[in-house]
């Protein structure tokens, strides 16, 4: 049986594979997830004052569904993984950038 925190891990990583199909490699994303793991490299994202460069690329392809705001903000699941302030920040980023969060 996986943790949460393991199937977060592969959300991430499923995010990852999900915009290289579109035409994306998160390059940088994917060596943070490796290096640090999902859960903290979602929090380091997630924390940091201004989007990263991939959020904005994500943003030019109208597809902010495939960023860790989205993937964390979007399904409770990884809430109890979150303090609320970092919920805040991910439901304000993508609001900030005009997406719409499904919650």
């Amino acid at each position: 049986m996986t943790t949460k925190e393991e199937r977060f891990n592969q959300a991430m990583n499923d995010i990852y594979f999900e915009a290289k199909e579109i035409g994306y490699t998160a390059t940088r994303f994917f060596q943070m997830i490796h290096e640090h793991g999902g859960l903290n490299a979602a929090k380091i994202l997630i924390n940091s004052p201004k989007a990263s460069a991939g959020y904005d690329k994500l943003w030019d392809m109208k597809r902010l569904d495939l960023s860790v705001e989205a993937l964390v903000y979007e399904n409770s699941e990884w809430h109890s993984l979150f303090t609320p302030d970092e919920l805040e920040k991910c439901r304000n980023r993508l609001i900030e950038y005009k997406y719409l969060p499904k919650k």
